[in-house]
C-alpha cells in the first residue's frame, strides 16, 4: 500500500466514510496488526476507540477479599526499581500511568482527563511534543492532592544516574515541562512517531514527590516507601513481606466511580507455576494465578474440573536464551561477566551457529508449551508488521558436527569438542519451573550428540528474578555461559523492548545491574540502526528498521529464541477481568469483579 493510498484511507475515517473497524481490517490485511493500526489514526488525528464498558458492579467494594498468585514473589514496590513482571505488577494495585494499553493496543486513560491527539494539538503535527492534561481531584492515599509537580518528579526521579532506575531508558531521552498544574508537556529531540512511553503504561507508573523527593539519586534506595507504598490506585497498602505476600485495602477515595469492587487483597508469590495453576483451576483457593509456564497437556487436564479457565492474550512476550559475550568465569574488580572481557568459547562465532541449530523448538512447543508458545526464529513477533521474514530456524545435530568440525573444534577422548585447550564446556541456567527444565533437558541432549557438555542449572525463580545486588545468582549479573528466561514487551511497539541490546544499557556493577542489555552485546551498527528507528516517522520505513534490528541479534547469534508466549493466566470462573499482552497484568485491577 502506498503513501497517497493510505492518506486517502484515514481521511475516509476522519469524515465518517469508512469506520475504524473498517479501516484496521485494510491494514490487517497488508500485513499492518491492529496495535498499530490504531497507533496510525491516532498521529493521523482519530482519537483512540474505548472498550465499550463490561464493568457491572455499582458501588465501590462489598465484593469481598481477592487472592492472586505469582510463583515469582514480588521483592519490591517501587516501579522505578522493578526486576521484572512480579514487582511491577505488584506495584501496579498501588501506583497508576497516566494511561495504560488494552488488549487491542488502544490507549486508555488512568491519571490523564483524556488521550493526546492531533486534532485537540495535543500531540504536536512534528512529532516533537505530546501534551498531557491530568484528571483533576485526585488524590494520593495520604490525602496530598496529585499534580503535574509529581509528573515531573518522575521525570527527574528516573534519570538520576545515580538512582540506576530501571526506567530510565524510558525517560532519559525526553524532557517534561509543567505548564499548568494540571497540564504537563513531553518534549522530544527529534521527531518520535512512538510517543506513549514516558508515563505510559507498565513503564510509566507515577510515584508522589512529597515521599520521594528527600531520597533522590544515590539515596534512592534508602526510601521507607520502597516497601510501603503511598499511591493514587485502588488499594492502599497494609503489609509486604518481599519474595512472599503483598497485601492492600481498598482505597475509598478512589478517583473512579464504584470501583474497586473487592474490599482487599492478597498477592501470593513463591512456589511453581504448576501448583499455581492447580490453586485455581482444580482447588478453588485462588482467585487468579500469573504466568502458566506449564505443559499444555496439564492446563488442559485441571481446566476439567470447571473451577476456572485459563486465558490466553496474545503479545510479544519472547522465551529466549542469551548467550554471554563477555567472561563469566573471571573476576575482575569484584565483578564477573565485566565489560572489556571476552568469551572464552562463545566469541567464536562457529561455537554460536552450532548452538542456534541444537534447539530444537518444534518439540518444545508441541511437547511442552502446545497452544501457550509457538516455536519461532524471531526475537520480535508481534505486531506482525515488525516480524522479520527474512529469518527462519531448523533443527540439525549434523549441521552443527559439520560447522565444528570446519571450525576446528575436535572431539577429545571423552567426547567433548575442544580447541587451543579450550572445551566446550557450558552452564546453562534458568529459574526452576517443569517446562524449562524439560527444555534444558532437550538441548543439553542434543548438545552431548554435537560433543558440547551442558551442565544445566536450576535456580529458584524468586533468587534468579531478584533485585539483589549480592546474590551472584540473578539473571542480571548473567554468571554463567547460557542462560533462559521469558522477556515481555509491555507496548504494542518494539522500540523500549529493542533497547535491550543497545551498549549503553550493558548491564554492570556500576549501575547496580540494572541495565537492560544482559548479554553485554555491543554493535556500533546496531545502534545506530535503532537510533534511526527512533526518529523515523513514516511507519513502512520505521517497520523496516526494526525487523534489521530483530536480524542483526538473530545473525550474530546474541540470543536463541525458542518459543513466542502469549500472556497465559488462570483465572476463577466467575472472576472477570480483561488481560492485554501490552501491559501489566494487573493494568485494570480497578475494574476487575466477580459474576454473582
Amino acid at each position: 500500500m502506498n503513501e497517497p493510498e493510505l492518506r486517502r484511507l484515514i481521511g475516509d475515517v476522519k469524515t465518517g466514510r469508512l469506520s475504524r473497524r473498517g479501516f484496521v481490517r485494510r491494514m490487517m490485511a497488508v500485513g499492518l496488526a491492529a496495535p498499530m493500526a490504531t497507533q496510525l489514526l491516532a498521529y493521523a488525528g482519530v482519537a483512540m476507540a474505548q472498550a465499550p464498558a463490561t464493568y457491572k458492579p455499582t458501588k465501590r467494594g462489598g465484593g469481598g477479599h481477592l487472592k492472586v498468585l505469582w510463583w515469582q514473589g514480588a521483592t519490591l514496590l517501587n516501579p522505578h526499581f522493578a526486576v521484572g513482571t512480579k514487582d511491577q505488577d505488584g506495584s501496579r494495585f498501588f501506583y497508576e500511568p497516566l494511561a495504560g494499553w488494552d488488549a487491542s493496543g488502544n490507549l486508555k486513560p488512568v491519571l490523564a482527563e483524556s488521550i493526546p491527539g492531533r486534532e485537540d494539538g495535543t500531540l504536536a503535527a512534528d512529532g516533537k511534543s505530546v501534551t498531557w492534561k491530568l484528571k483533576k481531584g485526585v488524590t494520593w492515599h495520604d490525602g496530598k492532592p496529585f499534580t503535574a509537580d509529581d509528573v515531573v518528579f518522575n521525570w527527574q526521579y528516573a534519570i538520576d544516574p545515580a538512582a540506576a532506575a530501571t526506567t530510565s531508558a524510558t525517560y532519559k531521552d525526553v524532557k517534561v515541562e509543567k505548564v499548568d498544574d494540571y497540564t504537563v508537556k513531553v518534549l522530544f529531540d527529534q521527531p518520535t512517531p512512538f510517543w506513549a512511553l514516558a508515563f505510559v503504561g507498565a513503564q510509566g507508573m507515577i510515584i508522589p514527590k512529597h515521599q520521594f523527593a528527600d531520597y533522590m539519586g544515590a539515596k534512592s534506595r534508602e526510601a521507607p516507601t520502597n516497601l510501603k507504598p503511598v499511591g493514587t490506585g485502588p488499594y492502599k497498602f497494609k503489609d509486604f513481606k518481599p519474595g512472599d505476600m503483598v497485601m492492600g485495602e481498598i482505597n475509598p477515595n478512589y478517583h473512579m466511580p464504584n470501583k474497586p469492587y473487592f474490599d482487599s487483597f492478597e498477592m501470593k508469590g513463591g512456589g511453581d507455576a504448576v501448583s499455581a495453576a492447580r490453586a485455581v483451576l482444580q482447588t478453588g483457593e485462588y482467585d487468579f494465578a500469573w504466568n502458566m509456564q506449564v505443559e499444555d497437556e496439564i492446563l488442559l487436564r485441571l481446566e476439567k474440573s470447571g473451577k476456572g479457565r485459563v486465558e490466553i492474550s496474545p503479545g510479544g512476550n519472547i522465551e529466549h536464551i542469551q548467550l554471554n559475550t563477555t567472561d563469566p568465569w573471571t573476576e575482575v574488580d569484584g565483578e564477573r561477566s565485566r565489560l572489556g572481557t571476552k568469551h572464552p568459547t562463545l566469541s567464536d562465532p562457529a561455537v554460536r551457529q552450532a548452538l542456534t541449530v541444537l534447539v530444537d523448538k518444534d518439540s518444545v512447543e508441541k511437547f511442552i508449551y502446545g497452544r501457550t508458545g509457538n516455536a519461532t526464529a524471531n526475537f520480535v513477533n508481534n505486531p506482525e508488521k515488525f516480524r522479520s521474514k527474512n529469518t527462519k530456524f531448523e533443527f540439525n545435530v549434523d549441521k552443527a558436527n559439520a560447522i565444528l568440525d570446519q571450525a576446528g573444534w575436535k572431539k577429545g577422548g571423552d567426547g567433548i569438542r575442544e580447541k587451543d585447550g579450550k572445551k566446550l564446556k557450558f552452564v546453562y541456567q534458568t529459574s526452576i519451573n517443569q517446562p524449562r527444565q524439560k527444555t534444558q533437558a532437550i538441548v543439553k541432549q542434543a548438545c552431548q550428540k554435537a560433543g558440547i557438555e551442558i551442565e544445566v542449572k536450576a535456580v529458584t525463580a524468586s533468587v534468579f528474578f531478584s533485585s539483589d545486588v549480592a546474590n551472584p545468582d540473578t539473571y542480571t549479573k548473567f554468571y554463567c555461559d547460557l542462560q533462559m528466561y521469558t522477556t515481555t514487551m509491555t507496548q504494542p511497539d518494539p522500540e523500549l523492548f529493542m533497547k535491550q541490546f543497545l551498549t549503553e544499557e550493558q548491564a554492570t556493577k556500576a549501575n547496580k545491574w540494572q541495565g537492560r542489555n544482559i548479554t553485554r552485546w555491543s554493535s556500533k551498527e546496531y545502534d545506530d540502526n535503532f537510533k534511526a528507528g527512533q526518529a523515523e516517522l513514516d511507519p513502512v520505513k520505521r517497520a523496516a528498521i526494526f525487523i534489521k534490528a530483530n536480524d542483526m541479534v538473530i545473525n550474530n547469534q546474541v540470543v536463541i529464541p525458542v518459543v513466542a508466549r502469549p500472556a497465559v493466566q488462570a483465572m476463577a470462573t466467575k472472576l472477570k477481568a480483561t488481560m492485554s499482552g501490552w501491559d501489566n497484568n494487573t493494568w485494570d485491577i480497578q475494574d476487575w469483579f466477580k459474576e454473582v
